[in-house]
């Protein structure tokens, strides 16, 4: 599976043959791209509604959807897209598979009115959970797995849910602050799940949410957490093994 961070949550990820696009946003200080650079993926991945998550997904309509079904009626509606996975989209706890890639929905808890307004609501917020194994009771040695924790607070299903049975190899966690976890409580996120790599994100965009990802390694090392903490170069790939 190869990583490929574009600043803030946006992340490029493929699997096998299989590329996908999570909240494609490129109007942060981390990445010189436009999305005109990127090529269309095979599936665009949106956590949730808020501006600077769905910015540029309308620069990617060709692609099929992968969101709410309210995040995905709007996203037809405003953005033009055609497809969506099951035709109207998915929800929490659900897993759709994605080409050569199994996509598992889960909670994020945050706020989700749609580019910001507060009138729209997008439905739930989320994470996604990526494999290329479908995910069961048994585990799979062989499988490798990536958790996008979208925009949320330090939640309880990251110990109980998340980090045991779904397994994640790697998690990229919001650290930034002020409008989701900071980095302690990204680094107990980071501990819970019982991952070997964590990345941050959500960070540095604007000024409320500046911050030193080396505090955020130094949290991770006082949980006691042996993750390896990857501050990523944007456009950099990032080769994951499980």
């Amino acid at each position: 599976m190869e990583l490929i961070w574009h600043g803030h949550s946006t992340w490029h990820v493929t699997v096998g043959e299989t590329d996908l696009l999570i909240d494609p946003f490129f109007d942060n200080p981390k990445t010189d791209l436009e999305p005109s650079d990127i090529d269309t993926p095979d599936y665009v991945l949106l956590t949730h509604g808020h501006a600077d998550h769905i910015a540029h997904a309308g620069e990617f309509s060709e692609a099929t959807l992968v969101g709410t079904p309210e995040l995905v009626s709007y996203c037809e509606d405003e953005f033009g897209f055609e497809d969506a996975v099951g035709g109207m989209g998915m929800n929490l706890g659900g897993t759709v598979e994605c080409g050569d890639a199994f996509v598992t929905m889960v909670r994020a808890d945050h706020t989700n009115g749609i580019m910001t307004e507060n009138d729209a609501s997008g439905g739930m917020p989320a994470g996604f959970v990526i494999s290329d194994t479908k995910p069961t009771q048994g585990t799979d040695n062989e499988s490798t797995t990536f958790y996008h924790a979208g925009d949320t607070s330090l939640m309880t299903e990251m110990r109980e849910v998340i980090g045991p049975h779904l397994e994640p190899d790697a998690a990229a966690v919001p650290i930034g602050d002020h409008f989701t976890m900071g980095p302690w409580q990204a680094a107990v996120a980071v501990d819970w799940l019982d991952v070997d790599h964590a990345f941050p994100q959500h960070y540095d965009t604007f000024p409320p949410i500046e911050q030193d990802t080396d505090d955020f390694e130094r949290e991770v090392r006082a949980t006691g957490s042996d993750a390896d903490v990857h501050a990523l170069v944007a456009g950099e790939p990032f080769e994951l093994e499980g």
